[in-house]
């Protein structure tokens, strides 16, 4: 039986235990954690720590780090008041892509739990985001982790790694067209069938584009990502301890 942490099986669970650290300052901070390469926490205003709140963890891409793939989300965290956890490959790129789930799932597991030590989170609305490479390990951690990972959004992603599946996490995918350097065709359509037959909940997008985020699809991902609390102001309240 292939060992947990190399299937890329987090041991994080939301919410087991109570919190025990301050709430962060609004805006964006380094958790502390890891020199260098730190994991960044956005904060909205007005965040009632103990208050549920919605999840996003962002993955940057290949070669890239959390300031260049932060644009992609952070204003609609601000603006839409959920969490973005933006943790950073320890390597250029995540361990996934070079060998295998190792330092880096170890890290996700040790961020996760600092901001449950400070926030109360949904556990309704935990997803896992991420464009290019990062869109690779979002996808495959996102399917290994369905016991809590609701949500999965992901960009221009070359592959997924898939050893062991769980829950039913819910999937926006989206890929460009012209997309030279991860054509469509043996990545976001193939994935995108595989997701179909294999009975996932999937909103799959193209659009004339590269190998590149695009802004307003980023904007219907996020509201794909809240849709239910949009509709139901008054559910998060219903996790409140």
């Amino acid at each position: 039986m292939l060992d947990p942490f190399l299937a890329g099986i987090l041991t994080f669970v939301p919410n087991v235990a109570p919190l025990s650290k301050a709430p962060l300052a609004p805006g964006r901070s380094a958790l502390g954690l890891f020199e260098p390469r730190d994991a960044l926490l956005v904060v909205p205003e007005g965040i009632d720590p103990a208050r549920p709140t919605p999840l996003m963890v962002l993955f940057h891409g290949g070669g890239g780090h959390a300031e260049k793939i932060l644009p992609m989300m952070e204003q609609h965290a601000l603006s839409q008041g959920f969490l973005l956890l933006v943790p950073q490959s320890r390597h250029p790129t995540w361990d996934i892509v070079i060998a295998g789930n190792g330092p880096d799932r170890e890290r996700l597991d040790l961020a996760l739990a600092e901001v449950n030590a400070r926030y109360r989170l949904d556990p309704g609305h935990i997803c896992f985001a991420g464009h290019s490479d990062g869109g690779s390990y979002a996808l495959s951690l996102g399917l290994t982790n369905g016991h809590f990972v609701t949500h999965i959004i992901v960009s221009s992603a070359g592959f997924m790694s898939v050893h062991h599946q769980e829950g039913a996490p819910r999937v926006f995918m989206s890929h460009g067209v012209q997309d030279t350097q991860i054509p469509i065709e043996r990545s976001g359509r193939a994935h995108s069938n595989l997701l179909k037959q294999a009975g996932y909940d999937l909103t799959y997008m193209e659009y004339n584009g590269p190998h590149a985020w695009q802004p307003p699809i980023a904007a219907l991902s996020v509201g794909f990502f809240l849709e239910d609390v949009a509709r139901n102001p008054g559910r998060v309240e219903a996790y409140q301890s």
